[in-house]
């Protein structure tokens, strides 16, 4: 009986595993994600980081109304004979300020998943290779808008009152968003690039901080010297700044909307081109 039993396993046993591969090769394999659709999925694992650790949120929220309310009410005075005129030219260019800033934490969020070895695992699926990095950058883009909602509304409590009414204010944050996702681009190469988060995290504030004060964000260029009024005309920053106040005054600054847009497209192309191939290598 044990020989008989032992003989009808061995025969039955290539009918089993032939049977299981026809099973599963009979089953279609679920299509392959499109660009568009990895690079929500990843932008959602973004979303969900912050829903999991909201002390992330403590730099698009606390950190940017601190600063409107320190610049407003300590130099509003000496500058425009009062806070309530002042923060009519500020608050526009003090939220560019901030939402640059902010930037840097893409590049960051990014250098930390290679330091644990996540994107070893991102490189490995079977979708778009750009779509980790574009899911980062759509994630924040969130964070800017929450950031410029709040900075808005503070301002309208401090007596803010945009001329362009509410069209005004929604261009003006658009652009202020498209342009800091273009920069978002630069601090996702220096992610890949440096070894630690520190080192991202220096390097981008000292090219933020000459960039974001060095232009037309707190004064007018025409109380610069001259010298440096060539450099702050010229700044990408300023002219980012100068078009979302005066969209947001109700006005259409064709040119310094042509600015703003062109130095968008170049850090897009110029260093998304750049993350790629550094990405690709790594």
């Amino acid at each position: 009986m044990s020989t008989a039993t032992t003989t009808d396993a061995q025969e039955l046993a290539p009918v089993r595993t032939d049977s299981l591969a026809d099973l599963l090769l009979a089953k279609d394999r679920p299509p392959r994600p499109g660009p568009l659709s990895a690079s929500l999925t990843f932008g959602w694992r973004a979303m969900l980081k912050i829903k999991h650790v909201p002390e992330q949120l403590f730099d698009v929220t606390a950190f940017p109304v601190m600063l409107i309310l320190m610049y407003t009410y300590l130099f509003g005075g000496a500058l425009a004979g009062s806070p309530q005129e002042y923060i009519q030219y500020l608050l526009p260019g003090m939220l560019v300020m901030s939402i640059v800033m902010i930037t840097m934490y893409t590049g960051v969020a990014i250098n930390t998943d290679i330091d644990k070895g996540v994107f070893d695992r991102f490189r490995t699926l079977p979708v778009w290779r750009p779509a980790a990095m574009v899911g980062y950058l759509l994630g924040d883009m969130v964070r800017y808008v929450i950031a410029s909602i709040v900075m808005i509304s503070v301002g309208l409590i401090m007596g803010f009152r945009p001329d362009g009414g509410l069209p005004g204010v929604l261009a003006g944050v658009a652009l202020l968003v498209v342009f800091s996702f273009a920069v978002s681009w630069v601090w996702t190469m220096f992610g890949l690039l440096l070894r630690t988060e520190k080192s991202v995290m220096g390097v981008s504030m000292m090219l933020i901080f000459p960039l974001t004060f060095l232009s037309d964000i707190f004064v007018k260029p025409e109380t610069m010297p001259g010298w440096l009024q060539a450099f702050v005309n010229h700044n990408p920053i300023t002219h980012v700044a100068t078009a979302v106040r005066e969209l947001m005054a109700g006005h259409w600054p064709a040119a310094e909307l042509g600015w703003a847009v062109g130095w968008s497209a170049a850090l897009v192309v110029v260093f998304g081109t750049l993350t790629m191939r550094m990405y690709n290598r790594k």
